[in-house]
Order: C-alpha cells, then structure tokens, then sequence
C-alpha cells in the first residue's frame, strides 16, 4: 500500500492540520465572495484609472491572479508591487490595495507608509496587525479576513476577496455565474482527489509520485500562468523541493533549447505542463510541440488540463489541484508541509537590524 492511502501518516506529518484547510477551501472561497460584496466603499472608488496590489508571498498571489482577471476582459491596467516603497506612477486616480494577511509585512507597511503622502485612493485587505491599525488610525477602507491560517493558505480570502471588490466596483464583468460554476468545480476536484481516494483513482496522488525525488518544473501560459506561479510556490513551502516556473509561449524561445544540459539535471527533472482549451489555439499546438522535444530529451513530463467552462472555474480548480499535490509530496518526503522554518529565520534576522 502506498504511503498515501495510509491515512494515520497524514495525522503523524501534518501537525497543524493543513489538510483541514485543504478540506475548506471551497468555503473560504463562498466565503469570501460573500463577505467581499457586503463592503462599504465611496462612490469615487470606482473612477479610477489603474489599480496597484502591494503584497508580498502567499498575500500578493491574489493580487496577480486579478491582474489576470482584468487582462482577459481588457478592463483598466491591474500592477502588482511586491516591494517596498510605491512606483512612481502612482496619482489621485489610482487604487492602492494593501494586501498582507498578518498586518505586518515590512514591504507592505512600507507601501502603506509612503501612500501617505499620495492622494490615491486606499483599501486595506488583512486579518490585523500593525497594518489594520495604521488603516484605522487614517480611517482607510479595511476588508478584514476572519480566517486564521498561513497566508498561502488563505488564498480564497487573497483572491476571491478582492474579484468581489473589484465587482461591486464594476472594474470587471458580473462574476456571480461563474463563482457558482466555481463551487461546483472546487466540489468535483475536491471529491476526486481527497487523501481518502486511492492512489490507484487519484490524480493527484500519482502526480505527488510522479514529481517525488524530481526538480518540478511548472509550465503554464494565459490565464494558467499565474496558476503555474502558485504551484511553484506552493511546491516551495509545501513540498520543502526546489520548483521553477515558466511560461508559453515565452520558454519556447529560449527554454527548449537548454533541456539537454546538464544530463543529471534533466534526469532528474518532472515537467508539470498546465493546459486550459481556453488557450490560444497556437499556443495549445505549441504544448503539444513542446512536450515532443521533452520527450524526445528523455525528460519527464505530464500535462494537467483544467477543468470548468469559465476562465475563473479553470484558475481556481487548478490552485486547488495544485495545492492537494504539494500537500502529496510533502507527506512523501516526510515533511511537516506547514512549517516554513527558512522564512521565518528570514523575518528574525530582518528583525535584528
């Protein structure tokens, strides 16, 4: 039997229970879709002419997924900054949003800080800290979140939080269809891939197998290329593996070409191809090409297609899928896939000086 279709193993590795969360992602997202449409914000929110999400790691990815949303639509320009200080861009009609889930990230804070002397216009996305503090203090709009987990865990709250301001906004397109569909998806997925589905039926179990012992190599294009920017990062802190990402049609000019060297390397490479049929029909012809010369490299690799009918369904129900993987191969490799020890050593240190 596998090791994960031994259910004990998930209570030994996975003390602080992130497969609980992974268990209510569907509801953080009903969550905190609903919450989002009940904010309160000023009329003049709304007539804007750029939007900037500062935000750091497990906070900013929200961010980067609208900046996707609002690509697609061809809506006003969406720029996400991750550090500190503000671009020099910023006027009396941009949004700033201030995206950290702890309230204390130093780049943030240091965002918020220099807003100050800006006249944009100012909203708070936290679940306290010295961030929500300095929000009150200046009388800010705060969209609190009122689930307690790491950041990356709170991904529905970074994401689905802001799509709903955005929509009562009117900065994008109605998006209540589509987050049904997207609660219909995240139940699929969920049913089909929980730690209680074997191995033997379950995709994300044997794509956690495939990736075991391998560099995990994720590629995503269009609106899956900041799906693929989640699972490298998730990888990352989940997984305790290294993990890089790129993007199509981008890496087939240059990426392709360095598959042979070094061999040990491309031995021991997995490719994770993430595919949506609502790509560019090019683009799917280069998947397609590209994987023909990974095969022909003798590098392993496995294309995922998303799943739903809408852009948001696809997005969403891949993070999900992503999230369940490197949650696999953190069981795999024997490692608590909370605890991010580096990080926090990280914020420590910063703290000495």
């Amino acid at each position: 039997m596998s090791k994960l279709d031994k259910l004990p193993v998930y209570q030994r590795l996975d003390p602080s229970g992130m497969l609980q969360h992974l268990h209510q992602f569907p509801e953080q997202c009903e969550r905190a879709w609903n919450s989002s449409l009940k904010l309160s914000l000023p009329q003049d929110y709304a007539k804007v002419g750029k939007i900037i999400i500062s935000g750091m790691g497990g906070s900013a990815i929200g961010g980067e997924f609208m900046h996707r949303i609002a690509t697609l639509e061809n809506r006003l320009p969406v720029w996400i900054h991750r550090d500190y200080g503000l671009p020099p861009f910023v006027d009396k009609d941009t949004l700033l949003i201030f995206s950290s889930y702890s309230g204390n990230t130093e780049e943030t804070i240091s965002s918020f800080t220099e807003s100050l002397k800006t006249e944009a216009k100012k909203l708070v996305l936290t679940a306290g800290g010295i961030l929500r503090e300095l929000a009150e203090r200046e009388g800010f709009p705060i969209l609190p979140i009122d689930y307690r987990a790491p950041p990356r865990v709170a991904f529905p709250y970074g994401f689905v939080s802001l799509l709903g301001v955005f929509n009562i906004l009117g900065l994008i397109r109605d998006k209540s269809d589509n987050m049904k569909e997207v609660l219909q998806v995240l139940k699929t997925v969920s049913n089909n891939i929980n730690e209680t589905v074997p191995l033997a039926s379950n995709p994300a179990k044997q794509l956690a197998t495939e990736l075991h012992s391998h560099l995990a190599v994720v590629y995503g294009a269009g609106l899956l290329s900041e799906v693929a920017q989640r699972w490298k990062a998730q990888l990352n802190e989940n997984s305790k593996v290294w993990a890089f990402y790129e993007i199509l049609p981008e890496l087939d000019h240059n990426a392709v070409v360095g598959y042979q060297l070094p061999a040990e390397i491309r031995r021991g490479t997995m490719v994770v191809l993430l595919h949506s049929s609502l790509l560019h029909p090019r683009v799917s012809i280069r998947y397609r090409l590209t994987a023909e010369i990974l095969a022909k490299e003798a590098v392993k690799h496995q294309t995922v297609e998303a799943t739903g009918k809408s852009a948001l369904a696809q997005m969403i129900g891949l993070v999900l899928l992503g999230d369940y993987v490197s949650f696999y191969l953190a069981i795999l490799n024997g490692v608590d896939p909370t605890q991010v020890a580096p990080i926090d050593y990280l914020k420590s240190r910063l703290a000495e000086f």
